[in-house]
C-alpha cells in the first residue's frame, strides 16, 4: 500500500520530484566518472609495443622498499611497502650472460633505451609519440625489419622508423641531427624500419613512440651507463612455452633483485610513465571521488529538504488524519528510493561517457599517457547506483525529521507559517561544523606539503559550506535585517523581496547554500595553484644571481654547451641545473643537481643554517620544510634513494628557505646527472660581463640553446605550475559543473513552487513586471549574501593554505577572476529565477489562486 501511494504521489507531483531526480542523476554520473578513473588506475592495462616478440622481459626493480617489523603482545607483524622511483632503473649486463645458458632459452636480447630527440620541422613532430634511441641489436624484440636501406654499422649511421620517415620526409641517405644525452650529432639515415607484426598504428609505425636505432657502440655511448642495460628480452627455444620460460628465468635469477615480466606485465617496463600514471590516477580518482561524494551529499540533502518543505502542508494533513511517524518515514523513504533508482540508473549510464571525456582531457594535458588503457566495468556503475539509493533514502529521512517528530496540530500550523528559528539540534550541528571548519583551516596552516594540504583544503570548504547550510535560516534573517533599508529604497519590488527574505528564510537559505558552495569551491580551485606558483616564482626569481640563463628548445642544454662557456673569456661561473625526484625512505621529494664550482656567484637559496661554501659531490642541502620533516641539520648524514633507485648517503651542509623555487633537496650535478633519464640541464646559470649577443655567438654549435634574462627562471617555474593547474582544473571541473547545476535546480524548484503566491500578488494589484522585479531583487540579495559567504570561506581556506605552504598569509586572489566567478554565479541565479518565474506568471491569476493545492 505504501509503495503504491508513493508511486501515486510521484505521478501527481512530477514537478516537485524533478529537482531531486536531477540532483541524484548528476550525483550518480559524477560518482561513476570518478570511479572509472579510480578503476583505470587500479586495473588499467599497459600494452607492450617494442617488446611484442619477447614473451619474457627481465628488468630492474622500479620500486624502493621498506619493511617494518612490529612486536606486540607476543606477536610479530611484518609489513612491507613499496613506492615507485622516478627514473629508469638499470640492470647489470651480467644478467645477459647469466640467461644464455638457461634451459629453454632460445635467444637473449639486451635492450638499451635512452633519450634521442630528432631535429625535425615542427610539423613533423608528434607529441603523442616521444622519441627514444636503441641499439639495432634490440630491433628483434618487436621485431623491426628494414623496409628500405640497411642496418647501422658505423657510429654515424642511423635507422629510423617508418612513422618518423613519413612525417619528416626522410629517405636513406638523408642527414638527421639528433639531440641525445650528449652534444647534438648529425647522422646519416641508412635505413627505414617497420614493425614486423602489425603492432603499430597501421601506418608502419608504433602507436605510442618513435624509434631511432644506432650502432651498438654508439648506443652504449649515448646511454651513458657502462656495463648496464635497460632490460633483457628472452625468446624461448622451440618447444618451450612462455610459462615454462618464465619459470626457468625466475629460477636462474633467484637471489637477485631482477624482475621477470611476462604477458601484460611487459607494458609497464616499456612505458615507465604509464606505470607511474596509474598511481597518479588512483590519487586523482580517489580525491575527486571523495570530494564529489561530500558535495553530492550536501546538494542532495538540500534538494530533498526543499522538496519536503514544499510538501509540508500535505504531510501535515497526513499526520492530522492519523498517519503515524513511521508511516510518513516509510512513505518518504519509498519515494526517495523510487526517484533514486531512476536517477541512479540514468546517471550511472551517463557517467561512462563522462568518465571517458575526463580521461581524454587528462591524456591531452599529459597527466595520463595514452599508453594506459581506460578500464570500463560494471563496478563503478553499481557503486554509483548503490550510493545514489542510499543517499536519496538518507536525505529523505534527514529532511523529514522535524515533521515526523512534532504533533499533528503543530505540523498544520507550520505548514502555513515558517517556524521562527531552526531546531536546536540543527543549530548545534551547524555550530559544530563551523568549529570543525575553523579547526581544519588552522590545521591547514601547519601543513607544509602539497599532498597533505590539498585534500584538507577542499574538505574545509565543504565543511564550512555545510555549516552555512545548517545555519542558513539564521544567516538569511540576519542578512535581511542588514539589507532592510537598501531593499526598501528600491520600491515595491524591494519591499516584497525583503519580506520574503525575512518571512521565508528557510526557503531562501536553500538557494543560498549551492551558491555559497559554487563560489567558495570555484575560488579555492582557481586560486590554490596561483598562490603556490606566485611564491615559487618569486623564490626562483629572487634566488638567481646570474646575469644570463640558458634554456633549450627541446630536452635540455647539453653539458658541452656549458663546458664551452666555462672556457670563454669574461665568464666567472656556469652552473648547470638538472632536475629529478628522490625518495628518503618512502617519501618523495623534488630535487635538483647543481654544479658546485662558483655556485655562490649564480645561486642564492637563502641559506638559514650551515653553508654552501664547500659544497661538493658528497653533500646535500635541504629546504627548511624537508629538514624539519626529516629531522636533520647541517652535519647530519642523510640516506636517500636517487631517481634510478641507487641508494646513497650524503652529508647535510646547509638548510635553505627557498624550497618552493628550487626543490627540497640540492645535490651535486655530477651525482644527479648519472642517475636520471635526461642528464641535460633544464637551465644553465651564467655569471659574466658578456652581452647576450656575445654569448649567443659562442653557442652557435648549439642552435637549440637560447640565452635569456634571469627572469626566465621564474617564467619556467610558472609554466610548470600552470601545467599542474590545468590538471587540477580538469579534475575539479566536473564537481563545479555539478554544483552549478545544483544552483539552477534549486532556484528553479524554489520559484516554480511559488506560482500560487505570485497569483495572489497579481490579484492584489501587482503587475507581472513588479513580480519579476521582486524575483530579481531576491536573486541579487541571495547572490550578495552567497558572494560574501563563499568568498569569505575561500579566503579563509586560502589564507590557511598560504600560511602552511609559503609561510605568509598572502593568497594570490586575482580580482578579475573573482569578478568572473561572481558574474557567472549571478548569471546562473538570475537565469534560473527569470525562466521559471515567467513560466509561473503565464496562467491567469484567478485560475491559480482558486486551484486545488
Amino acid at each position: 500500500m505504501m509503495l503504491s501511494y508513493a508511486l501515486q504521489t510521484i505521478r501527481d507531483r512530477k514537478g516537485g520530484f524533478l529537482g531531486a531526480f536531477v540532483a541524484l542523476m548528476c550525483a550518480a554520473a559524477l560518482i561513476t566518472a570518478c570511479g572509472t578513473l579510480l578503476e583505470t588506475g587500479l586495473r588499467g592495462t599497459i600494452r607492450t609495443e617494442r617488446y611484442a616478440a619477447a614473451p619474457v622481459i627481465v628488468s630492474a626493480d622500479q620500486n624502493v622498499h621498506k619493511t617494518t617489523v612490529k612486536h606486540k603482545k607476543g606477536k610479530t607483524k611484518v609489513k612491507h611497502k613499496a613506492k615507485p622511483i622516478a627514473e629508469r632503473a638499470w640492470l647489470p649486463d651480467s644478467v645477459t650472460q647469466r640467461l644464455k645458458d638457461v634451459p629453454g632459452v632460445g635467444k637473449v636480447v639486451p635492450e638499451l633505451t635512452f633519450l634521442a630527440e630528432p631535429s625535425t620541422p615542427p610539423g613533423a613532430r608528434d607529441a603523442s609519440r616521444p622519441a627514444y634511441g636503441h641499439a639495432w641489436t634490440s630491433a628483434a624484440l618487436t621485431p623491426f625489419r628494414i623496409a628500405a636501406g640497411r642496418a647501422p654499422r658505423a657510429d654515424t649511421d642511423l635507422v629510423i622508423d617508418r612513422g618518423l620517415a613519413d612525417r619528416a620526409g626522410l629517405e636513406p641517405g638523408d642527414r638527421l641531427t639528433v639531440q641525445s644525452t650528449q652534444a647534438p650529432r648529425t647522422y646519416r639515415v641508412t635505413g627505414i624500419a617497420t614493425p614486423g607484426r602489425g603492432d603499430g598504428s597501421g601506418d608502419g609505425a608504433l602507436a605510442h613512440q618513435t624509434a631511432l636505432f644506432f650502432s651498438t657502440q654508439e648506443a652504449q655511448r649515448l646511454a651513458a651507463h657502462s656495463g648496464k642495460v635497460t632490460a633483457v628480452g628472452v625468446v624461448p627455444a622451440d618447444g618451450t612455452s612462455a610459462d615454462q620460460l618464465k619459470d626457468a628465468v625466475k629460477k636462474a635469477l633467484s637471489g637477485t633483485t631482477a624482475q621477470v615480466n611476462a604477458g601484460g606485465d611487459r607494458g609497464p617496463v616499456e612505458f615507465l610513465d604509464a606505470a607511474g600514471a596509474r598511481v597518479r590516477l588512483v590519487s586523482i580518482g580517489g580525491a575527486m571521488g571523495g570530494t564529489s561524494l561530500l558535495v553530492a551529499v550536501l546538494v542532495v540533502v538540500g534538494t530533498f529538504a526543499l522538496s519536503i518543505q514544499q510538501r509540508h502542508r500535505e504531510l501535515a494533513l497526513l499526520r492530522a488524519i492519523a498517519a503515524s511517524p513511521k508511516q510518513i518515514r516509510r512513505l518518504l523513504g519509498r519515494e526517495a528510493l523510487i526517484v533514486g533508482a531512476a536517477g541512479g540508473v540514468l546517471g550511472a549510464l551517463a557517467g561512462i561517457p563522462l568518465g571517458g571525456l575526463l580521461y581524454g582531457e587528462f591524456v591531452s594535458r599529459g597527466a595520463v599517457p595514452a599508453t594506459l588503457d581506460r578500464v570500463v566495468s560494471p563496478f563503478p556503475l553499481l557503486a554509483a547506483f548503490a550510493a545514489t539509493l542510499l543517499g536519496a533514502w538518507a536525505a529523505a529521512r534527514l529532511s523529514a525529521r522535524r515533521i515526523v517528530r512534532i504533533r499533528p496540530g503543530e505540523a498544520l500550523a507550520e505548514a502555513r507559517v515558517e517556524p521562527t528559528r531552526p531546531s536546536w539540534a540543527r543549530i548545534g550541528a551547524g555550530l559544530a561544523l563551523l568549529a570543525g571548519g575553523i579547526v581544519l583551516v588552522v590545521v591547514l596552516g601547519s601543513l607544509r606539503t602539497e599532498p597533505a594540504s590539498a585534500p584538507v583544503t577542499f574538505l574545509a570548504v565543504v565543511v564550512l559550506a555545510t555549516s552555512v547550510a545548517l545555519l542558513g535560516p539564521l544567516i538569511v534573517k540576519a542578512a535581511a535585517a542588514l539589507l532592510r533599508l537598501p531593499l526598501r529604497m528600491t520600491g515595491p519590488g524591494g519591499r516584497l523581496a525583503h519580506a520574503n527574505l525575512r518571512g521565508n528564510a528557510a526557503r531562501m537559505a536553500a538557494a543560498v547554500t549551492p551558491l555559497v558552495l559554487l563560489i567558495g569551491m570555484t575560488c579555492t580551485v582557481l586560486f590554490v595553484q596561483p598562490t603556490l606558483d606566485a611564491a615559487a616564482t618569486a623564490q626562483a626569481r629572487d634566488g638567481v644571481r646570474a646575469d644570463w640563463v640558458l634554456t633549450a628548445r627541446g630536452p635540455g642544454v647539453p653539458g658541452q654547451a656549458a663546458g664551452q662557456l666555462r672556457t670563454a673569456a669574461g665568464v666567472d661561473a656556469v652552473t648547470e641545473v638538472v632536475r629529478t625526484t628522490v625518495r628518503v625512505g618512502l617519501d618523495k621529494y623534488p630535487a635538483q643537481g647543481v654544479t658546485p664550482a662558483g655556485l655562490g656567484h649564480t645561486w642564492d637559496p637563502d641559506v638559514t643554517a650551515g653553508s654552501l661554501t664547500s659544497f661538493g659531490a658528497g653533500d646535500v642541502a635541504l629546504s627548511e620544510v624537508a629538514a624539519d620533516q626529516l629531522g636533520v641539520r647541517p652535519g647530519s648524514s642523510l640516506k636517500l634513494t636517487l631517481g634510478d633507485g641507487t641508494p646513497t648517503t650524503l652529508k647535510v651542509t646547509a638548510v635553505y628557505a627557498r624550497g618552493l623555487g628550487f626543490g627540497d633537496l640540492t645535490m651535486a650535478h655530477a651525482l644527479v646527472a648519472r642517475h636520471v633519464d635526461n642528464p641535460l640541464a633544464a637551465t644553465v646559470l651564467v655569471k659574466t660581463d658578456r652581452t647576450k649577443d656575445q654569448l649567443s655567438k659562442a653557442l652557435t654549435k648549439f642552435p637549440n640553446v637560447q640565452v635569456k634574462a634571469p627572469s626566465a627562471v621564474g617564467t619556467l617555474q610558472a609554466e610548470r605550475g600552470q601545467a599542474n593547474a590545468e590538471v587540477n582544473h580538469v579534475a575539479m571541473g566536473l564537481i563545479l559543473a555539478f554544483t552549478a547545476i545544483a544552483v539552477v535546480n534549486t532556484f528553479a524548484m524554489s520559484i516554480s513552487e511559488r506560482a500560487r503566491e505570485f497569483a495572489l500578488l497579481r490579484l492584489a494589484g501587482a503587475t507581472r513586471r513588479q513580480v519579476l522585479r521582486m524575483l530579481r531583487t531576491e536573486a541579487l540579495a541571495v547572490l550578495l549574501l552567497a558572494t560574501v559567504l563563499g568568498s569569505g570561506i575561500a579566503l579563509a581556506v586560502l589564507t590557511g593554505f598560504s600560511v602552511g605552504m609559503t609561510g605568509t598569509a598572502a593568497p594570490a586572489v586575482l580580482p578579475l577572476v573573482l569578478a568572473a566567478v561572481v558574474g557567472v554565479a549571478g548569471l546562473l541565479a538570475l537565469t534560473a529565477t527569470a525562466l521559471p518565474g515567467r513560466a509561473a506568471l503565464k496562467p491567469r491569476p484567478v485560475t491559480l489562486a482558486t486551484a486545488r493545492e
